[in-house]
């Protein structure tokens, strides 16, 4: 590729891995705050799934800013609202607040890896797309899987609100950077936004993220309303949002048609999977570890780097076999290895359990998910035509969160529901928390063996069933700046 194509994407990589970090880098800290802020876990979690919440609504929209807006501008508007969550939630005096700055941070971020994505498929080939798959992967699930582990050790010896300090000045020079040197690599054309289908998306998306994040509540008794109202509100606008789109065609705000390629629609519900099964271990690890190993946030953290790690080093490898192989050689061993990982868990963990065993099965969930991330994301938006590349990865993205929030809700619930039927059996807290672990764990499991019949349904193919390239700049040092 072009240096000045190499430089672009090693920039939107940089920049979409930071603001991603932010999605998990508070999990470790959810006991500390806790106590600070009197909430329960089901209260805390919101830390978490509130950012998922807040991208599930805006990621829709970014199908249309990248078709109506150059590049350059749609990266400007991503960074400023991430840097300025991140100076919000380092500011807040009161739980409240800070949950609204990781909403303002989830809002750049939610713009940011629809970009990042949209953009390797134009000025990437499609003999190449694997391995470049293959590094966004290491964003997409290697810094969620590492942000428990640098929150840790910021924990160890400085408060929470360091988090956010340490980040501000990376955001700012990325601000900087990226406003000096990006340029345009796509031709931005004059599309309408249709505000009913905005309107339709926000209900639909936020009404079901909520519902699924206030099962964990409901089930501790400090629900505001019964979960399922929103749950069924959000199907409901859902179901009129996809008509919606439908009879709008072209000029849809996301053109679900991208699920008429059935390589699309298959590889993504496996991602979904996937997402789900990462989301709910990333959240109950750092719990079990702390509440029943007794470790503290900095061990629980470093526990959780091995893994994370290694799917950092597997996803670019796992990348660059894609580009010779094809998906299914790479997918089937994958699915069947992180299944097994959730079933060592759930079999092996114990109240007394050495932190080894953790960070074993912990690493073999996360060598079975770098096999499959890469993979199934370059079969799915490789699969999509040039013109609807920007709404395959919205899609994407945005369907990602919504498992992402399943995930931890799921498990958040099942865990609380053990435990609650743990104390109410006579165990003491240790035991009690150690029943809602293995619950969720247990569910955790069974949801993996989804994946593992899943993977034979893949198309197996190394080359992408649409053109390469389309329009495009080749070079984007030559294209005019906006």
């Amino acid at each position: 590729m072009p240096p000045a194509t190499t430089r672009l994407i090693a920039l939107l990589v940089a920049a979409a891995f930071v603001v991603i970090l932010n999605e998990t880098i508070m999990s470790v800290a959810l006991p500390q705050l806790m106590r600070e802020f009197s909430v329960t876990a089901a209260t805390a979690q919101w830390l978490t799934t509130g950012f998922m919440l807040t991208m599930a609504v805006v990621i829709p929209f970014t199908g249309w800013m990248l078709v109506r807006l150059p590049l350059r501008t749609v990266f400007i508007i991503a960074m400023t609202t991430f840097t300025l969550g991140t100076l919000l939630a380092s500011l807040a005096p009161v739980f409240v607040v800070l949950v609204a700055g990781r909403v303002v941070q989830a809002v750049g971020t939610a713009i940011m890896i629809p970009l990042l994505m949209t953009t390797v498929l134009n000025v990437v080939p499609a003999n190449r797309r694997g391995r470049t798959m293959g590094v966004i992967s290491i964003v997409i699930a290697v810094a969620p899987a590492i942000g428990p582990t640098v929150g840790g050790l910021v924990l160890e010896s400085l408060s929470w609100r360091w988090m956010f300090w340490l980040v501000l000045p990376i955001g700012i020079l990325a601000l900087v950077a990226g406003a000096m040197l990006i340029r345009n690599v796509t031709e931005p054309r004059p599309i309408p936004l249709d505000i009913f289908s905005g309107v339709l998306s926000a209900v639909g998306f936020a009404g079901l993220i909520f519902g699924l994040s206030s099962i964990g509540e409901a089930a501790n008794h400090s629900a505001l309303i019964t979960p399922w109202i929103p749950i069924a509100v959000g199907v409901a606008a859902l179901a009129v949002f996809v008509w919606r789109q439908l009879s709008l065609k072209d000029n849809a705000l996301l053109d679900v048609r991208a699920f008429t390629f059935p390589t699309f629609t298959v590889s993504l519900s496996l991602m979904l999977v996937s997402m789900m099964s990462l989301f709910g271990t990333l959240i109950l690890l750092p719990l079990y570890m702390q509440q029943v190993l007794g470790t503290s946030t900095l061990e629980s953290g470093l526990a959780l780097l091995p893994g994370g790690l290694l799917m950092g080093v597997l996803g670019f490898f796992v990348g660059r076999s894609f580009d010779r192989i094809g998906a299914r050689p790479l997918i089937i061993p994958g699915a069947i290895l992180a299944a097994a990982g959730l079933w060592g868990m759930y079999l092996f963990f114990q109240t007394d359990s050495s932190l080894i065993v953790v960070v074993a099965w912990h690493m073999v969930l996360s060598v079975g998910l770098a096999f499959l991330f890469s993979p199934l994301m370059t079969s799915a938006l490789g699969s999509l035509p040039p013109h609807l590349y920007s709404h395959g990865s919205a899609l994407l993205n945005t369907l990602q969160q919504v498992a992402a929030a399943a995930g931890t809700a799921l498990f958040i619930t099942v865990m609380t529901l053990g435990i609650v039927s743990g104390a109410e059996s006579g165990k003491d807290d240790v035991a009690a928390q150690m029943t809602g672990v293995h619950n969720a764990l247990l569910l955790g499991a069974i949801v993996s063996l989804i994946a593992v019949v899943g993977v034979f349904f893949v198309r197996n193919s190394a080359q992408t069933e649409g053109p390469a390239t389309e329009h495009v700049v080749a070079d984007p040092a030559t294209a005019t700046a906006h």
